[in-house]
């Protein structure tokens, strides 16, 4: 999930205001747009992908259903986690609820999107991944900042850290990590796309850890979070009710 550029995609503008009095964040103009930021995870975000990927249009959707207008900017994960928290933005686009992150960030109505969190391997290695605790001998490269699976972080195995998934695949091709934790659908894009040279020499590995719907998360510490996340909610319901986020999600249903 890391970009070397930045995307910004406009909707039509709409007065939302917004004030950060006393918690040392500039105040934004009433008719400020709503400041997104999302990381390199196709396909569900990217800069290259039309509308930012599936989650960067279920999100613009709903929010311009609810009245808002946003700016979405690309950056690796790590950084894009550390910008929010600082206050440079409104809200994280494609990311995973977990108990730690509640502290800090709200997690409305879900995108409707599930990610098969699993293993990948070298085509051949004879690896089973139904046993976790089986695993603890093995190299398992994983992203830097990413909220693994619950049962994934219980089995407690020996991990190592890679910057996106693009870079663990190519840790896992040449040999340096035994298996690869990935998003199902983020590895099939990425041997599709960027990383052709593995396909057939790495396989996806049943069954998945676990399965993760993913959300974009807004603000526990600012003021505006609140409204924020609310007015997305509405958003979302709405498009349900229309049957809008029905047919978005069809539209990307070829990595589901």
């Amino acid at each position: 999930m890391t970009s070397r550029r930045d995307c910004l995609l406009h909707l039509t503008a709409v007065a939302v205001g917004a004030t950060a009095a006393g918690l040392g964040v500039p105040a934004r103009a009433a008719d400020a747009p709503l400041r997104l930021v999302a990381t390199e995870f196709p396909p569900y975000t990217g800069s290259a992908l039309p509308g930012g990927g599936i989650a960067s249009e279920i999100t613009r959707a709903a929010l311009a259903q609810a009245g808002q207008s946003v700016t979405l900017s690309f950056r690796p994960w790590a950084r894009a986690l550390l910008e929010f928290q600082r206050g440079d933005f409104d809200a994280v686009v494609g990311a995973w609820r977990s108990a730690e992150r509640e502290r800090t960030m709200r997690f409305p109505t879900p995108l409707g999107i599930l990610n098969q969190i699993g293993f990948m391997a070298r085509a051949g290695a004879g690896l089973r991944v139904d046993d976790l605790s089986a695993l603890q001998g093995k190299r398992i490269g994983v992203v830097n900042g990413y909220a693994n699976p619950e049962r994934f972080e219980s089995a407690k195995l020996p991990v190592e850290g890679a910057v996106d998934d693009l870079a663990n695949l190519r840790k896992l091709l040449a040999g340096r990590v035994d298996l690869a934790l990935i998003d199902k659908g983020v590895a099939m894009h990425l041997l599709e796309t960027q990383l052709r040279e593995g396909a057939g020499k790495l396989v996806w590995l049943e069954p998945a850890v676990a399965e993760i719907p993913l959300y974009t998360a807004f603000s526990r510490t600012r003021p505006e979070g609140e409204r924020q996340a609310a007015a997305f909610a509405r958003g979302i319901g709405d498009m349900q009710s229309s049957g809008r986020l029905a047919a978005l999600l069809h539209q990307g249903a070829r990595w589901q």
